[in-house]
Parts: structure tokens; C-alpha cells; sequence
């Protein structure tokens, strides 16, 4: 057993004096959250960083999912994956609407959008896609389709800071795209997150709804929320903002020793692309199949007895929770990609700093299974 367990991530923590000067201003100006400057200038960095046109900060991306649906009035049934975080379909049963489940492409586990119009009913209002790993979605078809039956798009993107596609940013696409600042993430404020909008309109709307739909002393005009980022968070998150390229390089460097070192072992197949440029390396997932030796809960379960602590994302699919198995979308036969992916889903420990030799020892044990 490794002297220490390895996670399957650790977030990216700088120096702390580092960060003493942020908190120092913080106490200065005595301004914690309401918009301050932290806020303010967080989004603007943010913004040229990602080469988007606007950034609302938001304290979680899960509130930031249920902040775009209602920004867009959306209702009725929202299309989406069944292989994804709960907060994908949990935000949408949140705004009263109904989540429609639609099987995931084999390649890139994403949302199939040849099987997207099929779906399509009266009631069909939005598409909400996940950029799974942090692989672009097929963005052309899914925008296509949603012009083509006047749906909106929403993006969940909660694995897909800085990700870049064939025409820039991939969060330029759809309606709305939402990200996560969480500690497990790419790029983190400890909690947090932001929509990415097209226009200062939508931006005024978010931004008012996030503060309970407050728009002065006395005049309330919407039913919003409390979903605004302290300052706390926004200072953490502009120190992270100095280093995340460099941390997404350590990460690059992680994804291609497991690429090196899984080649030729028959039954693992790397979910990604991990030479493909544009992307962020926030996970590192396989495949676990025939002819392996262990199954994927056994070789999950042996990692684990190491103090190598991989995860089955995503396992169970969103359609097998009791409040959603019962909808026709979640028949299992109507979902085989999706139900054969989260039976042989593993991510492998990746972040910054986990060392080659951490690496190595994964390596070492599941080599050892294909014998």
C-alpha cells in the first residue's frame, strides 16, 4: 500500500502569502459581497482570459444552472444527457420543467444529437448539453437543431473552463453556458461559478435575478435568488487566474504519462483524446472492458485497497435516481451507450503535484490486471 492515499483530484492551491494581500484589501474596504470590487474585476478577468463577452459570477454552478433556466423562462421538457452530475437535472425539475433523457455518442460520451430531434415534442422548450470531461460537445449540430425547432441552448460546462473548439471559446455557444469554480475543478474559488452570456442585456437579467431580483432600495421586480459570489471567493479566484495555465500544463503532462503508460493494455480504452489541443485535462477517464481481467468495480475496488482513489463519474446514471427512473425517458433500453459507459466508467487520479511516481503506481496495478 502507497504511504499516502492519492485522490482522484487535489485542488491548486498557491502560496498562501499569496493570497494574504487579496485578504488584506478585503478587510480594508470592509466590502464582502454585493458586487464588489473583487467581483467586478474577477469578471472582467475572466472574460479576456476566456474570450467571452460577458461573465456573471455566481456562488455555485448549480444555482447558476437554475439561474439560466429561469433567465430564459424556460418550462415544459428540457433535453438532455442522463450521464452527467445531478445538479444537470436537478436545476431543471427545480424550474417546474421536466427532464427529457437522450443516449450519450460512444466516442465522446456527450449528449447523441443525431437522436435529438427524434425527442422533440410540443413540450420541448431547451436543450440542456454537457461538455462531459470537458470534450466539446458536437456544438454546429446541437446549435443546428435548436435554430431549426426555436429551442434554447444551454450549456452545462461545469467541466469545461478554458476548453476551446474549431472556432474559439466553447463556451461562445448556445444561449447560455454554465461553469464550476468548485474545489474539484480545473479552476476554483472554492465554491463558485459563472453563466457566460452573448449581451449586456442578459447579463443585466442574470445579474438581477442572482440578487433576489432586487433592482433598488425599494423596488423589487423579479422572483430571483441569492447566487451572488462573495468577495472571498472572486480574490481567490484572480490569484488562481495567475497559474491556471501553468496548472493545466501539469495536468497535460499527468494525461500523457497514462496514455503512454496504458498503451497496448487490451480492455482499457482512454475516453479522450488526450493530444487534441483545446482542452483542459480536469479528468482523466477510461473505459474498462473486455478482454480485462477485472471488471471496472473490481479494478476500482483494487485501486482503493492501494490508497489509489478513483471514480466511477458518472455511476449511477441521473435516469436510475428514484426521482427520475420513473419517467419514459429513463427506460434503460432506450439509453445502451449511457448504461454501457457508467457500467465501465473509471477516472484516474490527475491534478497538479500528484507526482510521476503516484502516476506510476496506477499504472502498475491496472497493467497488472491485464495479465
Amino acid at each position: 500500500m502507497t504511504s499516502k492515499p492519492i485522490f482522484v483530484t487535489v485542488p491548486h492551491l498557491p502560496p498562501l502569502e499569496e493570497f494574504l494581500p487579496y485578504l488584506q484589501e478585503i478587510w480594508a474596504n470592509k466590502w464582502l459581497t454585493n458586487n464588489g470590487p473583487m467581483h467586478q474585476r474577477l469578471e472582467s478577468e475572466l472574460a479576456d482570459f476566456l474570450g467571452v463577452p460577458f461573465v456573471c459570477l455566481t456562488n455555485n454552478a448549480t444555482n447558476g444552472l437554475m439561474l439560466a433556466l429561469r433567465a430564459l423562462n424556460i418550462s415544459g421538457e428540457v433535453l438532455t444527457t442522463p450521464y452527467s452530475f445531478v445538479a444537470t437535472s436537478h436545476s431543471i425539475a427545480w424550474q417546474g420543467a421536466v427532464p427529457v433523457f437522450i443516449d450519450i455518442d460512444p466516442t465522446t460520451l456527450n449528449l447523441d444529437p443525431r437522436q435529438i430531434e427524434a425527442s422533440i415534442t410540443p413540450r420541448t422548450t431547451a436543450i440542456m448539453p454537457v461538455h462531459c470531461y470537458g470534450t466539446p460537445c458536437d456544438v454546429d449540430a446541437i446549435d443546428g437543431i435548436a435554430a431549426k425547432h426555436g429551442l434554447k441552448v444551454i450549456y452545462d460546462a461545469a467541466h469545461a473552463f478554458g476548453v476551446k473548439c474549431h472556432c474559439g471559446s466553447v463556451l461562445n455557444h448556445g444561449d447560455l453556458s454554465v461553469l464550476s469554480f468548485h474545489a474539484t475543478k480545473v479552476f476554483t474559488t472554492f465554491e463558485g461559478g459563472a453563466i457566460i452570456c452573448q449581451t449586456a442585456a442578459m447579463k443585466q437579467r442574470i445579474d438581477l435575478l442572482k440578487n433576489f431580483g432586487i433592482e433598488s432600495e425599494t423596488v423589487t421586480s423579479d422572483i430571483g435568488m441569492n447566487a451572488k459570489m462573495a468577495e472571498i471567493n472572486a480574490a481567490f479566484g484572480l490569484l488562481q487566474l495567475k497559474s491556471v495555465e501553468g496548472a493545466i500544463l501539469a495536468r497535460k503532462q499527468v494525461a500523457m504519462q497514462y496514455l503512454e503508460g496504458l498503451d497496448g493494455v487490451a480492455g482499457i480504452t482512454p475516453v479522450q483524446n488526450v493530444s487534441a489541443t483545446g482542452l483542459n485535462y480536469g479528468y482523466f477517464p477510461i473505459l474498462v472492458g473486455r478482454p480485462y481481467r477485472l471488471t471496472r468495480d473490481e479494478l476500482h475496488a483494487q485501486l482503493k485497497e492501494n490508497n489509489l482513489f478513483a471514480r466511477r463519474y458518472f455511476y449511477p446514471l441521473l435516469s436510475d435516481f428514484p426521482m427520475y427512473s420513473g419517467l419514459p425517458s429513463s427506460q434503460r433500453q432506450n439509453l445502451p451507450v449511457a448504461v454501457d459507459a457508467a457500467d465501465r466508467i473509471l477516472c484516474l487520479p490527475i491534478f497538479p503535484g500528484i507526482g510521476k511516481e503516484s502516476v506510476a503506481r496506477v499504472l502498475q496495478l491496472i497493467q497488472a490486471g491485464s495479465a
